[in-house]
């Protein structure tokens, strides 16, 4: 599991693409599962994290495309 003191959306997307599967958690935003290479909703979701995964997928998105 890998820990983020500061939300980073294309240091936690470069994180998520390169090992494509397994766990992270973001001070102040909780705790993600990703999966395929992309970051997954949890459980019990709230705002915030509706708008971490959205911006973080599209980081992914654009990190595919640039390659």
């Amino acid at each position: 599991m890998r820990m983020f003191k500061q939300y980073l959306p294309k240091l936690v997307a470069k994180h998520v693409s390169r090992l494509f599967s397994g766990r992270l958690y973001i001070d102040g935003r909780g705790g993600y599962e990703f999966d395929n290479g992309m970051l997954k909703l949890p459980v019990k979701a709230e705002q915030r994290h509706f708008e971490t995964v959205k911006e973080v997928n599209l980081e992914i998105r654009r990190l595919k495309e640039a390659a």
